[in-house]
């Protein structure tokens, strides 16, 4: 689909500097532009290609001044955030390639379940018994739904996806390819003849509002009651989340993480990827904890944690620091045994 800047700066309250019916089609970053693209500027540091760059339009911040000229063939639309502009035309952009609602065939839907309006139902998934699905909602093709599973409206899960029976899912929600939720959690007893021996997992998961949960990600059910993922939380690719852990408001974690069972994390943490959490520990609102940290304790609101074991980010690199220094301070520790022992020889 077509749009030309005059529309285009209409929707972002932007003003145009060019040619006003210049027409883009596609969407590319500023150094990548083509002839029909609309790009954005927003990082000084990619300011360069803005006097080089092919795209038609490039949406720009209000202060932006070019330092020598722009291509003849290049229109800018100014506006007072274009970095927020670009990603509501994104959005836009995302809205528009969304499947038509419909019900595909061959598909599954037990009688008992209930269906909301405007759903889009893939080939090949299904719906189990006495499940609801809420308005809006888009299910991708190879989907499984277990029984007496809630799903809130506008909520968008991926091929592949499984979601084991009696979990919640709610409203605006995305569930990406291969996603398991609610798995049974790692609980196993050894007997007295040291085999282990399954613990039943009865709870479920609950995700709130606009949680995200990326590509082959796993969630396990609750031994007792909810894992719970809360509201705004954003979940990387690969990322495992054991029983009954509860995740805080908008914490958001990279690739990789795994955090073990009963562990409780904050609101608006940070968690960079590979960070392994040990089970029954808590994590502090607004904690930042850095790629590949093992932490087994406790961790306060607002720190920094680095290293495995991990510590205050601040003191791991004061020791880093000497570590890297250590084969240096050995070498000299060496020199001075020498000369101690040169000098005490023939005494």
């Amino acid at each position: 689909m077509n749009f030309n800047a005059e529309q285009i700066a209409g929707m972002l309250n932007g003003k145009v500097e060019g040619n006003s019916s210049a027409e883009v089609n596609a969407l590319a970053k500023i150094e990548e532009g083509f002839n029909g693209a609309l790009s954005f500027l927003a990082n000084s540091k990619y300011e360069e290609f803005i006097y080089t760059t092919e795209s038609t339009i490039c949406i720009v911040n209000n202060t932006f001044s070019p330092s020598k000229d722009l291509p003849s063939t290049l229109t800018l639309i100014k506006v007072e955030d274009a970095y927020s502009c670009f990603a509501k035309l994104l959005e836009l952009y995302d809205s528009m390639t969304k499947e038509e609602p419909r019900i595909e065939q061959p598909s599954f839907v037990d009688a008992s379940a209930t269906i909301g309006n405007n759903i889009y139902l893939g080939a090949f998934s299904y719906v189990g018994k006495d499940s609801n699905i809420g308005d809006n909602v888009a299910i991708y093709p190879n989907v499984t739904i277990g029984k007496n599973v809630q799903i809130g409206e506008g909520t968008v899960i991926y091929s592949g996806v499984t979601i084991y029976r009696d979990c919640i899912i709610g409203k605006n929600c995305v569930i990406h390819s291969g996603a398991v939720i609610g798995a049974d959690g790692f609980g196993f007893a050894p007997d007295k003849n040291g085999e282990f021996q399954k613990i039943p997992q009865i709870g479920n998961v609950i995700l709130e509002d606009n949680v995200d949960i990326g590509a082959n990600s796993t969630v396990d059910r609750a031994t007792m009651g909810s894992t719970i993922i809360r509201k705004g939380a954003k979940i990387d690719n690969l990322v495992q989340i054991g029983h009954n852990v509860e995740i805080g408001n908008n914490t958001a974690m990279a690739a990789q993480v795994g955090i073990a069972g009963s562990t409780k994390v904050g609101n608006n943490v940070m968690i960079g990827g590979q960070v392994g959490l040990a089970g029954h520990m808590k994590v502090g609102n607004r904690a930042m904890i850095a790629a590949q940290s093992g932490v087994a304790g406790d961790i306060k609101d607002g720190s920094k944690i680095m290293g495995s074991p991990g510590f205050d980010s601040e003191d791991y690199k004061k020791s880093y620091l000497g570590f890297r220094r250590l084969p240096r301070i050995l070498t000299r520790l060496q020199e001075l045994e020498d000369k101690i022992k040169e000098l005490t020889k023939d005494k």
